[in-house]
């Protein structure tokens, strides 16, 4: 594949990791709703600014008047990602019209197409559905799972004369594939702990509500599917419930920290993996040091977010290990 098209992945991706970002600065700032209606904002391309167009706009949604902060962030997201679709569409174009130098790049981009629009549904849905919990996880985990194949596609495209298998690398296969298994669960919950505002349900470390134990309702707490219609902003469950998905997130990240920091420590043993290792061991002190803060400093918003594009990089690191275990030549 021709150079421009490397880049163009590359391009693609670093704007899906922004995207990823910025919706997470978006819902954690309470924005998810700041455009009640979908694609525009109050019935306009852009959000309502003239004094005319807030009136018009507060009378069309009574129920939701116009917060200007919250909207601009809102269309800021959706138009970065509609620029993110329309980079997936010219990949496509470069891919049929150049004959890959490697196999199955055609289907990875056409893949990445049906995907990408069907994240676009699902950013759709967030909206008409009110903040479904349900959907507003998928959308994060489709944003995180669009970030990876442009990275995949990326890396495929790389230097196509040179094999980038690593060799022994088939000895830590179980550990990566497990590693990389039990982070995106980890991040699913991550994002199931924020669609229910659950992050602040245990206000202490490392106990929580003071207890090692506390109430918790686990079968409340992790019923996917719910009535549709209710305003899922700020959260429905009860605190019981709210505690069971932040208990759930904590134990996840403890096995995540043993799984992913075992496989750092054997990474960085190996010549070939030692900066692979450092880095994994690095990201991933990194996000368990910003979980905590969250915790102990309240989910302060520039903590949080960050917490979110740490957690999509520990994930491209993860990908990456994986990646390399691939077949020289292949």
């Amino acid at each position: 594949m021709s150079p421009g098209f490397h880049r163009l992945a590359i391009i693609a991706a670093v704007i899906a990791f922004i995207v990823i970002v910025l919706g997470s600065y978006v819902r954690l700032s309470h924005a998810g709703l700041g455009c009640p209606d979908w694609p525009g904002c109050y019935g306009q391309l852009t959000w309502p600014v003239e004094p005319q167009d807030v009136e018009r706009a507060n009378l069309a949604f009574p129920e939701r008047p116009l917060e200007t902060g919250k909207a601009w962030k809102e269309m800021v997201h959706r138009y970065l990602a509609g620029s993110l679709i329309l980079l997936v569409l010219a990949m496509n174009v470069l891919a049929w019209k150049n004959r890959p130098e490697r196999g199955q790049v055609r289907l990875l981009c056409f893949v990445l197409l049906v995907f990408i629009l069907f994240q676009a549904a699902l950013g759709m849905w967030t909206v008409t559905l009110k903040l479904l919990p349900v959907v507003v996880m998928g959308h994060l985990i489709g944003g995180l799972a669009t970030f990876c194949l442009l990275l995949w596609i990326a890396w495929r495209t790389r230097l196509p004369d040179r094999a980038l298998g690593i060799q022994g690398g088939n000895s830590l296969r179980t550990l990566i594939i497990s590693g990389l298994a039990v982070l995106v669960l980890q991040l699913a919950l991550g994002g199931w702990t924020s669609a229910n505002y659950s992050a602040l349900a245990c206000p202490d470390f490392p106990t929580c509500q003071g207890q090692w134990m506390p109430d918790a309702n686990f079968a409340d707490g992790f019923i996917l599917w719910r009535e549709i219609g209710v305003d899922y902003e700020g959260g429905v469950l009860d605190l019981p419930s709210r505690t069971a998905i932040h208990m759930v997130h904590r134990i996840g990240a403890i096995v995540t920290l043993l799984i992913l920091g075992l496989l750092a420590i054997r990474l960085v043993r190996l010549p070939d993996w030692r900066n692979s290792g450092i880095l994994l061991g690095v990201v991933l002190l990194g996000q368990v040091t910003l979980g905590i803060l969250n915790v102990v400093l309240v989910l302060p918003l520039p903590n949080a977010v960050a917490h979110n594009g740490t957690g999509a990089l520990l994930l491209a690191v993860m990908l990456w290990l994986a990646f390399r275990l691939r077949p020289a030549n292949h």
